[in-house]
């Protein structure tokens, strides 16, 4: 805790040290022994008592303004494995893959039977395509410590009023009492962990987040990577999976190939689908796994959508996309982009995105959040809320994918 001084607190120091001085002159002098040994008791309660009150009172406030502090990639590296060692029979971690400058790309695995391949469903958690939204990885290095340190808690009354578990995180006042989500259900987090498969990767991008850029940085020799010198660094991770490329060659305006194809733009696509080692890692761990529904965090603008990027067209399963995403909505309020209300208008749209190929390819329910009304929030009470409100969204994913591959013929 830093000690802050200021005018009222050198104040007390030189009036203390005054008294001081006055109590052992008056001590000197024997006539007036006892107003001296006063004059002391005062100085001695003055300094234990009420100047150490007063300076952790304004430290105290100056750290409650103090903006927020998001985890570096080695904080968050060395939290998972302190994490893993304390809860290893529910979590794993693995590195899928390494960055371009060496960093390694973590998954974190939850479940019950955490080091068995289980019949169960699966749910992909992903944060940080983009390096500069931090808080698209924070939550998901929240929920993570929610689950480990809540799977084997017992049920707690969070908020003293005699009951437990009454008032789960759904973005509603369940019991009545004024307050949203102040008594999670440790049941809820036992349930979920014992029924589900829950991979998460907190930064799909590291070297992103450690430059605190939009894009990777892998440097580019070139749009196609003809150039024998390097030309610009990083690519637009989400641009770089890999569905339907082609047709940026056939509709080259619609899609915007001039843009997307520029290595130095803030959406260059990358010289060839999954050129990079961040994407490649996501593609090669999926194809591994029989996972029902994904989440990819992003900020911001406090929105939902879901494929496609890059076309009008529905989906084959749209009704069910939608019911989930209005399910999500009423937990954090955010807008569903449904129907003809898109976030990116479809003349054309963007090609290259992760929900695209997770759906198209692999038949995964995928979604993007963009969390938060600014891209870095500082606040470090709105962090929170948005962090807790997406535990929220998560438990209730990750309790829908239970059922979700019976739901998809009867939503066809």
């Amino acid at each position: 805790m830093e000690i802050f001084l200021n005018t009222d607190f050198k104040r007390l120091i030189y009036g203390t040290s005054v008294i001081i001085y006055l109590g052992i002159s008056v001590m000197n002098k024997n006539s007036f022994l006892k107003k001296g040994l006063i004059y002391l008791i005062l100085c001695i309660f003055l300094l234990t008592a009420v100047f150490p009150i007063l300076v952790i009172s304004q430290s105290n406030s100056s750290n409650a303004n103090d903006p927020y502090h998001y985890f570096t990639y080695q904080e968050m590296t060395d939290l998972l494995h302190d994490l893993k060692d304390s809860y290893s029979d529910i979590m794993s971690l693995d590195s899928i893959g390494k960055t371009y400058e060496g960093r390694d790309i973590w998954m974190v695995k939850l479940s019950d039977n955490v080091d068995e391949n289980e019949d169960e469903s699966g749910v992909l958690l992903m944060g940080a395509h983009h390096g500069n939204e931090k808080p698209s990885f924070e939550i998901l290095i929240f929920f993570i410590q929610h689950m480990v340190e809540n799977y084997s808690k017992e049920n707690t009354d969070d908020d003293g009023d005699g009951f437990v578990n009454e008032d789960p995180i759904d973005g509603f006042d369940n019991d009545g009492d004024g307050l949203v989500d102040e008594d999670p259900s440790e049941d809820r987090v036992r349930e979920v962990i014992n029924n589900t498969q829950i991979f998460l990767i907190p930064m799909v991008s590291p070297d992103g987040v450690e430059a605190n850029t939009r894009k990777n940085c892998a440097p580019n020799y070139g749009p196609f990577g003809f150039n024998k010198e390097i030309t610009s660094y990083g690519v637009n991770l989400n641009r770089n999976y890999g569905y339907k490329w082609y047709l940026y060659y056939i509709f080259p305006r619609s899609y915007h190939l001039a843009f997307n194809i520029l290595d130095s733009s803030p959406n260059y696509r990358g010289e060839r689908p999954f050129s990079e080692n961040e994407t490649r890692a996501v593609k090669n761990f999926v194809e591994t796994q029989d996972i029902n529904i994904s989440l990819s965090y992003h900020s911001y603008s406090e929105v939902m959508f879901y494929p496609w990027t890059h076309t009008s067209k529905p989906t084959p399963q749209e009704d069910l996309f939608i019911s989930i995403g209005e399910n999500m909505s009423k937990i954090n309020k955010y807008d569903l982009i449904t129907g003809r209300q898109y976030i990116i208008p479809r003349y054309g749209g963007n090609l290259g995105t992760s929900e695209n190929w997770l759906y198209g390819k692999r038949g995964i329910l995928s979604y993007t959040i963009e969390l938060c009304s600014t891209r870095v929030p500082t606040d470090p009470e709105v962090v929170y809320k948005v962090c807790l409100t997406h535990v929220g969204v998560n438990l209730y994913v990750c309790e829908r994918s239970w059922t979700v591959e019976s739901e998809k013929s009867s939503y066809q």
